[in-house]
């Protein structure tokens, strides 16, 4: 696998965010706009995706976290490629708890099936997380849940979708969601009016707002 992309803390640092991009992306294609939304003491790491054939796009080899094979809700999924990337992640956080920062100091978050891993990745992680962002994404093998669940029920998540999104159907955003609900006991879900299958300014904005509320909630554990 690629080597991640890292932007430092620009001051001592006391938090991580995890970020993974979407299918036939980079690190380099949110590491800077995260930058600019995180605060100054959290470290943000964007691993690149290994680049394998997606069944999706006819086979066709790019970065990918696991295999596509549709975006039916309900459609066969990927488990062992799912599976395999989650123990990755799992090994970057591990990796940020051994250099001392604590779980519950720690966002996971992505964009697309990178927001599906991230959601996948926090709920099986047995420590609780400081929250999951989770943008115009999914929750993968959700016919598991919540048996799979092994994360505690008030890890923070806050997932966003655009009403206009031709790719991951909102629809498909909105039963995660109602899913989530039923298990997890802090889950808020906004929409944007308008928005396809991207990110915006106001969106960013908002993930800033709710990483900062995240880790001043967290801070009286320091």
């Amino acid at each position: 696998m690629a080597a991640p992309v890292i932007v430092e803390a620009t001051v001592k640092q006391t938090a991580t965010l995890i970020f993974m991009h979407g299918l036939g992306d980079t690190g380099h294609g949110w590491s800077s706009a995260l930058a600019a939304v995180r605060p100054p003491f959290m470290k943000v790491i964007c691993p690149t995706a290994p680049t394998q054939p997606v069944s999706l796009n006819a086979g066709f080899r790019m970065p990918s976290w696991f295999d596509l094979k549709t975006l039916d809700i309900g459609g066969p999924e990927d488990e062992p490629g799912i599976r395999a990337a989650r123990d990755d992640i799992h090994g970057m956080i591990n990796k940020e708890v051994s250099a001392g920062i604590p779980a519950n100091r720690i966002v996971l978050g992505g964009f697309s099936q990178g927001g599906a891993l991230a959601l996948y990745s926090a709920l099986t992680y047995e420590q609780p997380l400081a929250g999951v962002v989770a943008l115009s994404c999914w929750l993968p093998l959700h016919k598991q849940f919540p048996d799979a669940k092994v994360s505690s029920d008030d890890v923070p998540i806050f997932q966003a979708h655009g009403d206009y999104d031709p790719v991951v159907p909102y629809k498909f955003g909105q039963l995660s969601a109602s899913l989530l609900k039923s298990f997890m006991k802090n889950v808020t879900f906004k929409t944007y009016s308008g928005l396809s299958h991207s990110s915006s300014d106001e969106e960013m904005n908002d993930v800033k707002d709710i990483i900062s509320k995240w880790q001043q909630s967290q801070t009286h554990h320091l």
